[in-house]
């Protein structure tokens, strides 16, 4: 499977997470339509279905100190 660059992946996920953000502010159609494009490409591109998977999956591929959440897992004590 081809690998988006780490610098695609970045963008996408800024790109859906200001689109989702907007959306939940205005929740216009035209910004449905846009965020479901990115989630679309997001997907494809981290070889995954579902958009949750493929921002985490996409995150993991960022190099450290570049990921604009962290969804790892951190074991407690």
């Amino acid at each position: 499977m081809l690998l988006a660059h780490p610098a695609v992946l970045k963008d996408l996920v800024e790109r859906y997470e200001m689109l989702r953000a907007l959306h939940a502010e205005k929740g216009s159609p035209q910004v449905r339509q846009r965020m479901e494009g990115v989630a679309y490409t997001l997907c494809v591109s981290t070889g995954t279905r579902d958009v949750d998977a493929a921002l985490i999956a996409a995150r993991h591929r960022l190099p450290p100190g570049a990921r604009p959440e962290d969804d790892s897992l951190v074991a407690t004590a």
